[in-house]
C-alpha cells in the first residue's frame, strides 16, 4: 500500500470547500423533510448522482475495474455509504441537525482506530489515543446535557444514530483505503457508494412505505443541492483527495464541518444549543485536532508513529 501526501494548499482549500457544504447537508435534509422523507431524498440524490458520474466517466473515455477483490470491495462500501445514510436519515428525525453534524464527523476517528491495525505507516502514538479519548470525552459531555430536558430520549437515540453514522462512514474509508478500490478512480469508487445507497434505501423507503413527497420549493430545492453539490461535486473531490493524500491528514481539516453544521443549523433551523453540547463540541474538535496534528508531527520528520 503507497504511502500518501502530506496536505498543502490546494488540498486545504478543497477540504474548507467541502466542509462548509457538509455542513450544509444535514440541514439541507431536515428543512426538507416535512415535504420529502429524509430516507427517499437520500435515495433519489444518490440515483441521480451515480448517473451523473457514470456519464462523466463514459464522456472521458474512463475505463472502471470489475475483477472479483474490487467488486467485493465495492458492494461493502455500497452497504456501508447506505448504512450511513439510513443512520443519518433515523437519526434526524430524533435530533437537530446542529447535532447530527457534530456526532456524524467522529467519522475520522474510528477510521484512524480502524487504519492503526490494518497499515503500518499510519498506526496510532500515545498522543492520538489521548486525542481520541478527548474527543470521546466530548461525545459523553455532549450527550449528557440533555438529561432531564424534554425530548431527551429521543434525541439520545438520534445522537447514536449519529454516532453509528459516522461508524459507517469510518468503516467505509478503511474499506477503500486497504482493498483494490485503493488503486481505482476516484468515479469508480463514488459510483459503488451512490449505487448502493440508491438501490438499498429506495428499497429500504418502499417497504417501510416511507415515500410522502410534495412538489414544494424547498423540496426540490433540497433535491438540486444535494445531488449536484453534495452527492456529485464534494463527494468526487472527497475520494479523489483520499487517493492522493493521507487519511490522517485530512483529518486535520474536517474538523471545520461540524463548526458549519452548528452555525447553519441555528442561523437557518433557529435550533437551540446546550452549554454541554458546545463543550462537548468543542472537545470532539479538539480530540480530531490532536490525532491529525501529532501525526502530522510524525510525518514531517519522517518518523512512523508507533505505539
Amino acid at each position: 500500500m503507497s504511502a500518501r501526501n502530506n496536505i498543502d494548499s490546494r488540498a486545504a482549500a478543497a477540504m474548507m470547500m467541502i466542509c462548509a457544504i457538509w455542513g450544509l447537508q444535514q440541514v439541507a435534509i431536515k428543512a426538507a423533510e416535512p415535504d420529502i422523507s429524509a430516507v427517499l431524498q437520500i435515495a433519489i440524490r444518490s440515483g441521480i448522482a451515480a448517473l451523473a458520474v457514470y456519464l462523466l466517466a463514459r464522456y472521458r473515455s474512463e475505463k472502471f475495474v470489475f475483477d472479483r477483490s474490487t467488486l467485493l470491495a465495492g458492494l461493502c462500501v455500497g452497504g456501508l455509504f447506505a448504512l450511513e445514510f439510513f443512520f443519518v436519515s433515523e437519526g434526524l428525525r430524533y435530533t437537530s441537525a446542529s447535532h447530527m453534524a457534530v456526532f456524524l464527523y467522529t467519522a475520522p476517528l474510528f477510521s484512524a482506530i480502524g487504519l492503526h491495525f490494518v497499515i503500518r505507516h499510519e498506526r496510532l502514538s500515545l498522543i492520538q489515543w489521548a486525542g481520541i479519548a478527548i474527543a470521546f470525552g466530548g461525545v459523553v459531555l455532549a450527550i449528557s446535557g440533555m438529561s432531564g430536558s424534554s425530548g431527551a430520549e429521543s434525541q439520545l437515540r438520534g445522537d447514536i444514530y449519529g454516532l453509528l453514522a459516522g461508524m459507517s462512514w469510518g468503516g467505509s474509508t478503511i474499506v477503500i483505503r486497504t482493498t483494490g478500490l485503493a488503486n481505482c478512480s476516484s468515479k469508480q469508487t463514488l459510483l459503488f457508494q451512490l449505487s448502493g445507497a440508491c438501490i438499498l434505501l429506495s428499497l429500504l423507503a418502499l417497504t417501510t412505505k416511507n415515500v410522502h413527497f410534495t412538489l414544494s420549493a424547498v423540496a426540490w430545492s433540497s433535491l438540486i443541492f444535494q445531488t449536484v453539490v453534495v452527492s456529485f461535486i464534494s463527494y468526487l473531490i472527497w475520494f479523489s483527495l483520499l487517493r492522493h493524500y493521507q487519511a490522517s491528514s485530512l483529518g486535520i481539516l474536517t474538523f471545520m464541518t461540524p463548526i458549519f453544521g452548528i452555525l447553519a443549523g441555528v442561523v437557518i433551523l433557529g435550533e437551540p444549543l446546550q452549554v454541554e453540547f458546545i463543550l462537548g463540541s468543542v472537545l470532539i474538535v479538539l480530540g480530531l485536532i490532536v490525532v491529525s496534528c501529532s501525526y502530522l508531527f510524525y510525518l514531517n520528520r519522517g518518523i512512523v508513529p508507533k505505539i
